[in-house]
């Protein structure tokens, strides 16, 4: 039994995979936030939030790491932790700073740095010679603009330290670009109120399909899980609309993609970490979009699992402490399994979902979850935007995909006016 601090953390699915995972494994853990309140409004009504199970929760400074640190050293000499981690791409610096700080097993915070902005990211892989979009880093509008020229339309804008593809736009013109600048200026704080980086990228447009190459990294040795098939929304934005797991890919492709994403660990110098990395397969070959150093999101993971039986929640514990994880395969029965988010196109208020009862009792179904009636929706722009998923497997091959969208086609969700 081993003894973890978690350090904030998503409130989506893997805020409620890690508890399970590390209970399962025998552990208990510390959970340490600035906002109790924060995940409190996240749990259904009359249930608690897994992530307060915790053995203590703890409120400090998390978005201050100078502050944190020497409150975090006086935890450990209290409650000895084994390990640090978080779930929420925004506090993997700090984790990695207070691993290096109690001398607990992580890559450098410099290699998490890297990682986790995107700017960075891009410099680092350029300078490795991965291959990735020809970029710019800009201060601001007008050098977005003068930068568009060296490049050429389309382009993709991005934020360099924001997640779930909050803000990313394909642009083709000047005045779309200035457009992506000015709502970017007016967002200067993230979801959990730390203030963003004002430098805007833009990266030339990549033509072809969407993969993402699932790795653990321990001691040295790069481990490739496999490749997820990722299907995206129309732009201008890059909402997810569904995963599949294995890809449907064929053997040089796979190849390609698991090459480019061990090469962009090694580059970046994540040798103790689960990460996610996106790869655009483009007639001329692999490019890396990202490097994310945490299990994949939008239940990746649970695809994983549900197909070789690997759970990488528990692999991201067992490298978080310093111990070999278990990637050993097993036959799950299932070849293939898929995801399709239900993601809306209009405002207004949920009404219901008509069709959900059905497909609850369709064959292969592993997965149905829902937003309750009475929420407030928007067309989405991210994917933080979703009204619920449907997932299911295939025993035979990998129809999974093609059997989850049908799925989901059977589901209509009403709105009303808001």
């Amino acid at each position: 039994m081993a003894h973890l601090l978690v350090v904030e953390s998503w409130v989506g699915s893997m805020s409620r995979l890690l508890p399970r995972t590390l209970g399962e494994e025998g552990h208990h853990f510390t959970f340490l936030t600035r906002d109790l309140m924060h995940y409190l409004r996240a749990a259904p009504e009359g249930a608690a939030h897994p992530l307060l199970t915790a053995r203590n929760v703890v409120t400090g400074p998390t978005n201050d790491v100078t502050a944190l640190l020497p409150q975090v050293e006086l935890l450990h000499a209290a409650l000895a932790f084994d390990g640090v981690i978080t779930s929420c791409d925004y506090y993997l610096p700090a984790v990695a700073r207070i691993a290096a700080r109690l001398g607990l097993p992580g890559p450098t915070p410099e290699a998490i740095e890297n990682a986790c902005r995107k700017d960075a990211t891009r410099r680092v892989l350029a300078a490795a010679g991965v291959p990735g979009p020809r970029f710019a880093v800009c201060a601001d509008e007008e050098g977005a603009l003068a930068a568009a020229r060296g490049i050429g339309y389309p382009l993709v804008v991005k934020p360099v330290d924001l997640c779930g593809g909050m803000f990313v736009r394909r642009v083709d013109d000047d005045a779309q670009l200035a457009s992506a600048c000015r709502a970017l200026a007016e967002f200067p704080l993230n979801a959990r109120g730390q203030r963003r980086a004002p430098q805007i990228l833009i990266e030339e447009y990549l033509r072809g399909p969407e993969v993402s190459v699932e790795t653990v990294a321990f001691q040295g040795v790069t481990h490739v899980v496999g490749v997820t098939d990722k299907s995206v929304g129309r732009a201008p934005a890059f909402v997810e609309t569904g995963h599949m797991f294995p890809a449907d890919l064929t053997p040089d492709d796979l190849a390609a993609a698991a090459d480019a994403a061990v090469r962009a660990g090694a580059a970046l110098g994540l040798d103790t970490v689960v990460a996610h990395t996106e790869i655009k397969l483009t007639p001329h070959g692999p490019r890396v979009v990202e490097v994310n150093p945490r299990p994949a999101g939008n239940r990746i993971t649970e695809l994983v699992r549900h197909v070789t039986g690997i759970d990488l929640a528990a692999a991201c514990a067992d490298v978080a402490l310093g111990r070999a994880p278990d990637l050993r395969r097993c036959d799950t029965g299932l070849r293939s399994a898929a995801i399709a988010f239900l993601v809306p196109e209009a405002a207004g208020t949920l009404a219901s979902v008509d069709g959900a009862d059905r497909v609850r009792d369709a064959e292969g179904v592993l997965e149905v979850q829902l937003a309750e009636a009475g929420r407030a929706v928007e067309a989405a722009d991210s994917n933080n935007a979703y009204l619920g998923h449907v997932m299911a497997g295939d025993s035979a091959g990998l129809g999974a995909r093609r059997h989850v969208e049908t799925l989901l086609a059977g589901l209509r969700p009403r709105l009303v006016s808001a």
